[in-house]
This record gives structure tokens, C-alpha cells and sequence, in this order.
């Protein structure tokens, strides 16, 4: 309590302070990590979430990230030290449905449970599955394996991707 949080180049190696990730050592939890210098934090930013930084290497700086996977970041972008707190957000329960609609979340309902009109996975007779090949977003796009741009801009950046889990193609 009353501890300073300090975002500069020169602050000193603590928890809460916000440095360019070139001089953050190897091995330190960061978290809200620029993509773009300058940009502002976009990755590990949700509840009890932290990458590590893994050292440098031609002009960039390793990290790996929660994900698994690990990918070079400019020496330029900016992370914040230590992990996101509110690390037990995952494991509150709720308890009854009223609790979730008095913060403003609404009911989900079930693709397949839906009319045919309403989403790609609704309609057929009794309790039927999605009945398609491959399952879709209520846009027609495919929901299940790999949906990332096979040539994206970033691939480059990318020095061993996320571990695959047992859902994922």
C-alpha cells in the first residue's frame, strides 16, 4: 500500500512498473504488452494472465506468452512487470442465473437449439446436431480448426507457435 507504479525507461526492476521491454531482464513476468511501440498494451491483459520475457536476439526481444507461444516483440514496445491480479477470477462461481443478468450478461443460447433462419447449426427434427461437415459461424465462416489467415502479416514474428489442444485440427 502507498507504493509508487512508475512507467519510464529508467524505473527500477518492480513489480507494477512499465519499461521498454529491452530493459526488462530474461525470465521476469510481464504483462500488458505492446504490439506496435507506442500503440499501447494489447496482449496479456485478462485475469491473472503473465508472459515471460525470454531474452533478446537481433534487435528483438522474446517472449513467450501464456498461449505457449513465442513470439519476437521491437525491443521499442513497452510491458508492464509482474501478473494482471484477480488471478481467482476463473474459479468464482455465480451461482444462479439472476447474478449474471444484473451485470448486463445476457442468456446464450445454443446454436443447434435455434430456428434454421436465426443460425447456420438451427433447424432439423427433435435434438439434432449442427448436420453440417464442419461447423459455422452464425456469418457462414468456419468455427472449428485452423481460422487464422494462413499468410498473415505477423507469422514473421512468430519463433514457435501456441501448443495445439486436443479440439484443435
Amino acid at each position: 500500500m502507498g507504493a509508487k507504479i512508475i512507467a519510464s525507461e529508467k524505473a527500477p526492476i518492480e513489480v507494477g512498473n512499465s519499461l521498454p521491454l529491452e530493459k526488462i531482464p530474461a525470465g521476469t513476468q510481464i504483462h500488458n504488452i505492446e504490439i506496435k511501440p507506442g500503440k499501447g498494451g494489447q496482449l496479456v491483459k485478462s485475469a491473472g494472465s503473465a508472459a515471460i520475457s525470454q531474452g533478446k536476439e537481433q534487435g528483438f526481444v522474446l517472449v513467450k506468452l501464456p498461449s505457449g507461444e513465442i513470439r519476437r516483440f521491437s525491443t521499442d514496445s513497452w510491458a508492464t512487470l509482474g501478473q494482471v491480479g484477480n488471478v481467482e477470477h476463473r474459479t468464482i462461481n455465480y451461482g444462479k442465473a439472476g447474478r449474471k443478468r444484473r451485470m448486463g450478461i445476457r442468456p446464450s443460447v445454443r446454436g443447434v437449439a435455434m430456428h434454421p433462419n436465426a443460425h447456420p447449426h438451427g433447424g432439423g427434427e427433435g435434438r439434432s446436431g449442427v448436420g453440417l461437415k464442419y461447423p459455422k459461424t452464425p456469418w457462414g465462416k468456419p468455427a472449428v480448426g485452423k481460422t487464422r489467415k494462413h499468410k498473415k502479416y505477423s507469422d514473421r514474428l512468430i519463433v514457435k507457435p501456441r501448443k495445439k489442444g486436443p479440439h484443435v485440427g
